[in-house]
């Protein structure tokens, strides 16, 4: 099989003969071998592992992602970041934990942003209203 790892920037994987690659989603764990079905799913913040031909262990660690399977031979993870390593403690603790932070101020971000948006919707109501609109053009 083939195993494709990319981000918007960067092709961060791209490997031929893996025999069996190990990811997550929001079902759990799940593990894929040569001629598995046609799969599309949704990546947590999580390490994909994979077995390479020398029957070495790889990891790398992504920041969410689309899974897809194509024809049991082609893996391919699309990601907003991932990062290969060969030490599954490093990445575990360092990435994923650098990982799930920057998600927490995204998400802190948006909120604010979202608070703001609301916030000027509701002054160009208020100014808006017919009743505001004709004391003002009244006291004209």
């Amino acid at each position: 099989m083939r195993l494709l790892i990319t981000t918007p920037t960067a092709i961060v994987v791209d490997e031929a003969n893996v025999s069996s690659v190990r990811a997550e989603d929001d079902s759990g764990s799940f593990g894929i071998l040569a001629g598995h079905a046609d799969l599309l799913t949704a990546l947590n913040i999580s390490v994909v592992s994979w077995q390479g031909a020398d029957s070495r262990r790889r990891y790398c660690a992504v920041r969410r992602g689309v899974l897809s399977v194509t024809g049991g031979a082609e893996i391919a993870i699309a990601t907003r970041e991932a990062i290969a390593g060969d030490d599954l403690d490093r990445l575990e603790v360092i990435v994923l934990d650098e990982f799930r932070k920057r998600s927490e101020t995204e998400r802190a971000s948006r909120t604010e942003n979202l608070q703001l948006q609301m916030k000027a919707i509701r002054q160009i109501v208020h100014y808006l209203r017919p009743d505001k609109r004709s004391l003002m053009e009244g006291g004209s």
